[in-house]
């Protein structure tokens, strides 16, 4: 029996010591990390193929080799990201030093989720290690051979004391959330987000979630229908749709659907051939429980493409939906799997009332030539994150944050984002004993008066900025004064 207030306190001793806020510290683990993945690369694939039958080439895609990148970024950039910034002054502090620290939080909790059970537990660990932090791990239990191999191999390559795995269920997360975090980072569904939020707020502790969400996708009478469909039915189909930001339903016209359900047909034989199922090129569902859920939604229905399935093997063939409304229980949920319903619309402006009247996606796909009708979506529709003419791939934009909003989550990493998420922006204003600086402010102190106040308020109030000079600006100015200093010489000398 796991006691859980030993792990936590061992962590936070660990903390304590100060080995963490050691930048060279961080960079060894973080090298740690990245030669576990190159060491274990294939027992990684084998438990992702046990728990999800993921073909190889998604493990190494959206898993091993995005980690991979993520570890690289952190140490290509982390001794940049950990100085100190200092940002602009203002007139008042003009004698002052005004600096921005980034501290670490202290004992951050991670749990990490099911679908893709090694990226999205080690990509926030190696983003808190790189702040800082010491991480407690708590894979998904879901995904059973991913967290066993977790739990064995995270030990061998980082800090026992600083980042100890706590494997389990839902009895041993219950018990993990009563601990006293310093920050929790939770990726699942919007349910058990709730459970975690509440938890964390019991000791205000910052949170991060992740969640999920119905993502849309619209697609007008101008988008290259083939190209589209391949883009859509890849988003949908990676991880047999299984994906927090899949393209979750589809809307556009009835002409669009229509030509849209005969490319798709043509594609989905080119990919998987004339027996679906026989194909090593589409995962599984996850458990039992999913496939008969997912298996209800398709009956309640009309199945224009595919909807055949095995329980025996929890295989669903890639499935279009028609004929579809916003009250079927199709669109109730978020579908997880590898359905794709089709509601019809008319135009954007319809699109928008549809997606606003729900929850706020953590995704939402565009597909149009028409940069007016992608404008007028994108600056309308509040969700996490967008991509147009595509599906997925914002998530590996590292530059780019990825989180959600409302029901879809709070807060984003990735990239420098991470590193942010899990740092405390400590300011600090420092100032000297400067006579100068004294005299000037010594305006505030008793006995007061009007010449007092009006002499701070001046300088206490806020002024425009001075427009930024560059080189190139710089450089013209000095060569516009010297050709008039040789243009008068010259009138002069004549």
């Amino acid at each position: 029996m796991v006691n859980y207030d030993d792990v936590v306190l061992k962590a936070r001793n660990a903390f304590a010591s100060g080995k963490t806020r050691d930048v060279k510290f961080r960079i060894r683990q973080i090298e740690a990390m990245l030669k576990m993945v190159d060491e274990y690369e294939q027992e990684m694939i084998a438990a992702l193929e046990k728990d999800l039958r993921r073909p190889k080439q998604e493990c190494m895609i959206v898993e091993l080799d995005f980690l991979r990148n993520d570890l690289k970024n952190i140490l290509y950039n982390i001794n940049d990201w950990v100085k100190p910034e200092r940002p602009e002054k203002t007139f008042v502090n003009l004698l002052d030093d005004v600096v921005i620290y980034h501290d670490p939080y202290g004992v951050v909790l991670v749990m990490g989720a099911w679908n893709y059970p090694i990226q999205l537990l080690l990509v926030p660990v190696a983003a808190a290690i790189a702040a800082g932090n010491c991480v407690v791990l708590k894979p998904s239990e879901i995904a059973e051979s991913c967290s066993k191999l977790m739990g064995e191999l995270v030990p061998k390559y980082l800090d026992n004391e600083c980042f100890p795995v706590v494997c389990g269920g839902i009895p041993e997360t219950t018990e993990l959330l009563k601990q006293r975090f310093d920050y929790i980072f939770y990726t699942g569904s919007t349910m058990v987000g709730k459970i975690v939020h509440k938890a964390a707020n019991e000791h205000l502790t910052p949170v991060t979630l992740e969640l999920g969400g119905k993502s849309p996708c619209y697609i007008d009478s101008t988008a290259d229908i083939e190209k589209t469909v391949r883009r859509v039915l890849w988003g949908k189909m990676i991880n047999a749709g299984q994906t927090c930001i899949a393209p979750d339903y589809i809307l556009c016209s009835k002409e669009t659907e229509d030509k849209f359900i005969t490319e798709a047909r043509k594609v989905l034989r080119e990919w998987y051939g004339d027996n679906i199922k026989d194909s090593p090129d589409i995962s599984r569902i996850i458990h039992q429980r999913a496939f008969s859920r997912l298996i209800n939604l398709i009956k309640s229905s009309d199945v224009a493409v595919g909807g055949s399935s095995d329980a025996s093997e929890r295989f669903i063939e890639p499935t279009i939906l028609t004929n579809v409304k916003g009250t079927d229980p199709v669109m109730q949920e978020e579908i997880f799997g590898p359905i794709l319903p089709i509601v019809r619309i008319e135009n954007a402006f319809e699109a928008i009332n549809f997606i606003n009247s729900r929850e706020k996606p953590l995704a939402c796909y565009v597909f149009s030539k028409i940069q007016k009708q992608i404008n007028l979506i994108t600056q309308n529709v509040p969700a996490g994150g967008f991509t147009i003419n595509d599906t997925i791939m914002h998530i590996g934009v590292d530059s780019l944050p990825f989180g959600g909003i409302g029901y879809s989550g709070m807060g984003n990493y990735h990239g420098k984002f991470g590193y942010d998420t899990f740092t405390h922006r400590k300011s600090c204003l420092q100032k000297n004993f400067n006579a100068l600086g004294e005299f000037l402010a010594s305006g505030r102190y008793p006995p007061y008066s009007e010449k007092k106040t009006s002499i701070l308020g001046s300088l206490l109030a806020k002024r425009r900025p001075f427009p930024k000079l560059y080189f190139s600006h710089i450089l013209a100015v000095g060569v516009g004064v010297v050709v008039t200093l040789l243009v008068n010489k010259y009138i002069h000398d004549k």
